[in-house]
């Protein structure tokens, strides 16, 4: 299943699709299929118009963003935190042999933050390495050694260091909080990735406070043209795609009992 979803992703991705439609409507040109192949290479065009020049990314992504505002509950008494992995560059991390991170690099230091002000917090870092080779270090095992050099004492530290995918992180993780009798926990994860984590852990029963990170846009976009930035629109782009069509598939296959988690 993990692979499946890896490649899947690499094949539905927007700039894949758009790749495969002017492919196709190349070939359908030559053997003159002209019409099927104007409607391919239309299609290429449009896709990637919107994917370039506008908002949509952005706007789509803002969407998830806005649904778990960051609680001020329970941020007085931080006894637990649960961190997805995500927040690290694993290829070159290893290879480097230092920790480089992704732009969800919020995840860790939002952790470090809750994990100096509040010293008796136990912390559940849930990442392995989600690599199709998976020889990489993941985000548990990189946890040890960023805390370890902030001076926190590695003790508190709960690493769970198979998990690959959002749902192999809901089930490792429930393992181990409800083994530790640990109390509901805030649950550390970009912002837009919130609703499909929540959405999980409901689904899995285990009770967690929402506390996001990591947000992408402003709060205030709106669908518009934008000519400024076509590579972070891609990239906006691609997050928001992914997202959606995360919870889409969760929600068909049951792992989830809302399209849109929302909070109670």
């Amino acid at each position: 299943m993990f692979l499946l979803s890896k490649i899947s992703w690499l094949a539905i991705q927007p700039l894949s699709v758009t790749f495969a439609l002017l492919f196709i409507g190349t070939v359908l040109l030559w053997l003159t299929f002209r019409r099927t192949a104007l409607i391919c290479l239309s299609s290429a065009v449009v896709i990637l118009f919107l994917t370039l020049f506008t908002t949509a990314g952005a706007f789509g992504l803002q969407a998830l963003e806005g649904i778990f505002p960051r609680s001020s509950e329970g941020s007085e008494d931080v006894s637990c935190m649960i961190v997805l992995g995500g927040a690290l560059e694993t290829e070159v991390s290893t290879a480097r042999g230092r920790l480089e991170f992704t732009q969800a690099a919020d995840r860790f230091l939002e952790m470090a933050r809750l994990a100096t002000a509040f010293p008796d917090a136990r912390i559940v870092v849930s990442g392995g390495d989600g690599s199709f080779s998976g020889t990489y270090m993941g985000d548990a095992e990189a946890s040890a050694v960023f805390l370890r050099g902030l001076g926190i004492d590695a003790s508190r530290v709960i690493r769970e260091t198979k998990s690959r995918t959002t749902r192999e992180n809901v089930e490792n993780t429930k393992e181990m909080v409800e083994k530790l009798a640990l109390p509901p926990c805030l649950l550390i994860t970009s912002a837009f990735h919130m609703p499909r984590s929540v959405g999980l852990f409901r689904k899995a029963g285990l009770e967690v406070v929402p506390w996001p990170v990591d947000y992408r846009t402003s709060g205030k976009v709106s669908l518009r043209l934008d000519f400024t930035q076509p590579t972070a629109n891609a990239q906006l782009t691609s997050t928001a795609v992914r997202e959606w069509l995360g919870l889409a598939a969760y929600r068909l296959s049951g792992r989830i009992d809302q399209l849109l988690p929302r909070p109670d």
